[in-house]
């Protein structure tokens, strides 16, 4: 890692590690600007190095064109104190990518092909972009609990299959450890084949519950400021 290199830690999600990527810009000098989650509103933030990797390993995104290193640092701390960070359209990796390229994209949600009509969430962009403010504060907070609502059922629908597909995996293996003591290799290969497709089915729930949870923090907010509104 060098200076201005845009790098990443992997954060967890419902207690599975590696799930999404958190990315920040290096400052050369074991320290990170990065949107930084720790408080009440994600600031864009320098921490210690240490603090962004949360004990696990920083990698490196590499990017076609960039700014010179000084550049990209310059351009990360103009924004140091910004409180405006949107899971659509300004999280962290859009910070990042900003202040490397210029571009503000977000490669990780192209990549999870976040759908909001899946979960068939009434007005949920609408509240989560914050753009409900044009409502009435109590009709506002009405749509936001059962959005929350809505949110709750999805994740428990998420979570238990998820948690069928970690079971289905286990069973898988011990049915083809079984075949091969049996001297089945054919029992064997067919056993992991299905385990290898209950791994894929679980990584990709994995990514779905960190959408939901993005989702809900962002939900979160926004009804404080819609609740803030109606008790001034």
């Amino acid at each position: 890692m060098a200076l201005g290199d845009q790098v990443y830690a992997m954060r967890e999600a419902v207690g599975v590690p590696g799930v999404y990527e958190h990315h920040g810009i290096d400052c050369g000098d074991d320290s990170v600007i990065h949107y930084y989650k720790g408080g009440d509103v994600p600031t864009v933030t320098k921490t210690p190095r240490d603090l962004f990797a949360r004990g696990g390993r920083i990698f490196v995104k590499s990017q076609p064109t960039a700014f010179l290193p000084q550049n990209v640092v310059q351009r990360a701390e103009s924004r140091l104190g910004e409180q405006k960070y949107d899971f659509f359209t300004n999280n962290c990796e859009h910070f990042a990518t900003w202040s490397k390229t210029g571009h503000s994209t977000c490669e990780q949600l192209a990549a999870f092909g976040l759908q909001l009509d899946r979960y068939r969430l009434p007005d949920m962009r609408t509240l989560i972009e914050g753009t409900a403010r044009d409502r009435s504060p109590e009709e506002a907070i009405a749509l936001f609990r059962r959005a929350l609502g809505n949110i709750s059922t999805a994740h428990e629908t998420l979570k238990s299959e998820y948690d069928r597909a970690k079971e289905e995996m286990l069973t898988w293996q011990h049915v083809a450890e079984e075949a091969l003591r049996r001297d089945r290799e054919d029992l064997a290969r067919a056993a992991l084949h299905r385990k290898v497709a209950a791994k894929k089915k679980s990584e990709k729930l994995t990514q779905q519950l960190a959408e939901l949870i993005d989702i809900q923090l962002s939900l979160e907010r926004n009804r404080r400021v819609s609740e803030n509104q109606q008790i001034s």
